[in-house]
């Protein structure tokens, strides 16, 4: 199966830049430990690379963690 990333947000975006704001909205996190699993694809790599300071990644063989 396709590679999965499992991104958990570990701080706030308060105080931080616009940018690393908007990519973790568009990763889909709303709150401070949330936890999504996102395609490991460019584009959710680039939103990763522009808020890594606020974000922890695992990556996942498939969408499930149950194994």
């Amino acid at each position: 199966m396709a590679q999965q990333l499992k991104i958990t947000q570990v701080r706030s975006t308060i105080g931080n830049k616009p940018k690393a704001r908007e990519s973790v909205r568009s990763l889909g996190l709303k709150k401070i430990h949330q936890v999504v699993t996102v395609p490991d694809n460019p584009v959710n790599r680039g939103y990763l690379k522009s808020a890594r300071h606020l974000l922890t990644v695992e990556f996942v063989k498939d969408g499930n963690d149950e194994q």
